[in-house]
């Protein structure tokens, strides 16, 4: 009966220790399986998640203060409507400058030099018109007897009369178009002074074309100039032509009137259809061009 309880406390003790034994290693295991497994979905989420995107914000753009943003376009002003087509530049007189002397009642021949500026030709259907002041018994319409193209100069005459009383006379004239309009004005001033008939001056000088020939030219171009004075004296003059110039020679009025000198001009056959020009200058008393005569003409063959 006493062996039975000895057995029974060996057997209990024993089955004590080993409770008492493997409890705590039960708990390091189920803990080291826990955290191995913690460790190896930590390592496939690192493993799989995907790379954190960085984003850059661009910065807004500043705005500048009012009063320095940048100006926007600005349109140009309208353009003013102006015309091209028919345009003169005055380049001079020809003949009778400002304040030139002339007798009571003498005839002249004004002449001014326009360049034709514009974009239009002038025509036949163009004229030199009186505009205002004394018009000295000129004619009202004088049509242009050429073509003036743009860029060409023309000298326009008109022949007057000087009035009968002393005094400052101004006669203004003008350029008219096809359409009408004038388009450019100019004037001539002269004093007449009856006592003296003016000093001593050439008052107009005309031009006309012929031909001559002799036993080795053949209708070579010939250009007579017309010279008309106020009164007695010598004039001093050369010829200009359109490649060269003459020497001096003079010629004598005995009274006012109009004297005819020739230029001959043996210019060869190869030339025709260029333009040439022959024309009078005089030295004294004026110290004026009085134009030139234009022509296309040249010799023919013998």
């Amino acid at each position: 009966m006493r062996k039975i309880p000895y057995l029974l406390m060996v057997v209990m003790c024993a089955g004590a220790l080993l409770a008492g034994c493997n409890l705590p290693l039960v708990v390091q295991e189920r803990t080291g399986v826990q955290t191995a497994a913690a460790l190896t979905v930590e390592a496939q989420l690192t493993a799989v998640a995907p790379a954190t995107a960085t984003f850059t914000l661009a910065p807004f753009p500043t705005v500048p203060p009012a009063n320095t943003l940048a100006p926007t376009n600005t349109l140009p002003p309208a353009a003013t409507a102006t015309s091209s087509c028919d345009v003169a530049h005055f380049e001079t007189d020809v003949t009778i400058p400002d304040n030139t002397e002339v007798g009571a009642g003498d005839g002249f021949t004004k002449t001014w030099r326009l360049k034709n500026i514009g974009t239009c030709s002038w025509t036949p259907s163009y004229a030199t018109v009186f505009v205002n002041g004394a018009s000295m018994s000129g004619p009202a319409v004088q049509a242009l007897v050429g073509n003036v193209n743009p860029g060409q100069t023309v000298d326009i005459s008109v022949n007057l009369t000087a009035p009968e009383a002393d005094g400052t006379y101004t006669s203004y004239w003008g350029l008219r178009n096809a359409a009408g309009v004038i388009f450019s004005k100019f004037y001539v001033q002269i004093v007449v002074n009856s006592g003296t008939g003016g000093a001593f001056a050439v008052v107009h000088v005309t031009y006309s074309l012929s031909n001559w020939s002799d036993s080795g030219h053949v209708n070579c171009p010939r250009v007579t100039a017309n010279i008309s004075t106020n009164k007695a004296g010598t004039v001093t003059y050369h010829w200009v032509r359109s490649d060269a110039s003459s020497a001096t020679d003079t010629l004598t009025f005995a009274s006012a009137g109009t004297k005819s000198i020739n230029y001959d001009w043996a210019l060869g056959s190869t030339h025709a259809g260029e333009s040439n020009f022959v024309g009078i200058y005089v030295d004294e008393p004026n110290h004026q061009d009085f134009g030139h005569q234009s022509f296309t003409t040249a010799c023919t063959s013998p």
